[in-house]
């Protein structure tokens, strides 16, 4: 098997599997409680977390674990919407935002809010002088993403935070994506929250986190306890909480060296693709972009059909298109940065681990190649294109 589908998942490293290990069935006591026995597991927790916002400039009573991304993007721009309302009712966000961000928008609307979806150019990134301009005196929010799920794309942050600095806005990012894969830091960025998932940099799935700036008044997501300084209760998830931890912990003394050779081998598929398939393209930024990303769209044919057929040589890949869900229509990233539907049908995302390997780009390009043209040879689109080259 070729996993190429990190973006979706990674799997969990030896090295932070053996940190969970011993708090499954040794080290099991729950943090909260005022024993012994169950000091070592906050004392486990707090490690964690100094970890968690190490990797990117915060203070560790400013990180609040979640049970993944979602929840903390839900969090943050549901509680910043409803402590902010006397102020105003208005959010921006980005046409390209992960569903956990968009649908949650998409809620606070039927709930009186209202919402601007700021475009992207034809690479994804964010058009500022457009957010600029959405600003108004009651907006209470901006929430854009550090880099995009499907092509890659890094946004500039910073830019987008001495937006909302200047004009007193909270500004939350969605970093599931970037987090242990690029270098982030939330002063040097002008970030007040930031979400980020562990299975996104080989920690176990279903923990995550959200990070809250010192003095940004937004209220708790789940009541019950005092975990999480009251703020998210629920008994401590441990084990995740220790495996994020040791994920952090790891992404950060190997970031560098981790990004360079990722971004030579994702340079090297790209370089590939594009020079040995006719009527392929790059989706996304050529440079300001994810190293472990490339996304493609190859004209003429339909992006699940390809998926099947890695599928059957034992290539994992995922699509841009949401065919693959059920849905018709095509992503909502790639018609926004302006690709026609049928383009957008013939999408492809392949995503690399630091342990994918030359031999491994190999074998898919060469895959590929066969799997493209046997679909093009099947396609009257195709049929009809040549002719009309003939013509």
């Amino acid at each position: 098997m070729i996993y190429l589908d990190n973006a979706a998942t990674t799997k969990v490293s030896e090295a932070v599997f053996a940190a969970m290990k011993p708090y499954f069935c040794e080290q099991y006591a729950n943090p909260s409680a005022i024993y012994t026995f169950a000091g070592k597991s906050m004392k486990a927790v707090d490690e964690a977390r100094k970890d968690v916002a190490g990797l990117i400039g915060a203070q560790p009573n400013e990180i609040y674990f979640t049970a993944g991304g979602s929840e903390s993007d839900n969090w943050a721009v549901k509680a910043a919407a409803e402590t902010y309302r006397a102020k105003g009712r208005h959010i921006i966000t980005s046409a390209i935002e992960h569903h956990a961000v968009l649908h949650t928008c998409q809620y606070l609307e039927k709930q009186g809010y209202e919402v601007t979806y700021v475009g992207v150019d034809e690479y994804g990134v964010i058009k500022l002088d457009e957010l600029a301009a959405a600003v108004r005196e009651d907006t209470v929010l901006i929430t854009v993403m550090a880099a995009n799920n499907e092509i890659g794309t890094i946004q500039p942050l910073k830019e987008i935070g001495e937006i909302a600095k200047r004009n007193g806005i909270l500004f939350h990012t969605d970093a599931v994506q970037a987090y242990g894969h690029i270098p982030l830091d939330v002063d040097a960025l002008g970030i007040d929250m930031l979400s980020g998932s562990g299975h996104k940099l080989y920690g176990p799935k279903g923990i995550g986190f959200l990070y809250i700036r010192k003095g940004v008044r937004i209220g708790a997501y789940v009541h019950g306890g005092a975990q999480e300084r009251s703020r998210r209760a629920g008994t401590h998830n441990t084990p995740g909480i220790v495996g994020m931890g040791a994920a952090a912990r790891l992404a950060a003394a190997d970031l560098g060296e981790n990004m360079k050779k990722q971004a030579a081998l994702r340079d090297y598929l790209i370089q590939r693709v594009l020079d040995e398939i006719p009527y392929s393209r790059l989706n996304g930024h050529p440079a300001d972009r994810l190293p472990g990303n490339a996304s493609f769209c190859f004209r003429f044919i339909e992006g699940e059909s390809l998926l099947i057929l890695l599928d059957q040589k034992g290539i994992c890949a995922s699509s841009g298109s949401a065919c693959t869900s059920g849905s018709l229509d095509p992503s909502h990233v790639l018609l926004a940065i302006g690709l026609p539907h049928e383009t957008a049908h013939g999408s492809l995302r392949l995503t690399l681990s630091g342990e994918t390997t030359k031999e491994e780009i190999d074998v898919t390009v060469e895959e590929l190649k066969k799997i493209v043209g046997r679909l093009r040879s099947m396609s009257p689109l195709y049929e009809d294109f040549c002719k009309s080259q003939e013509g």
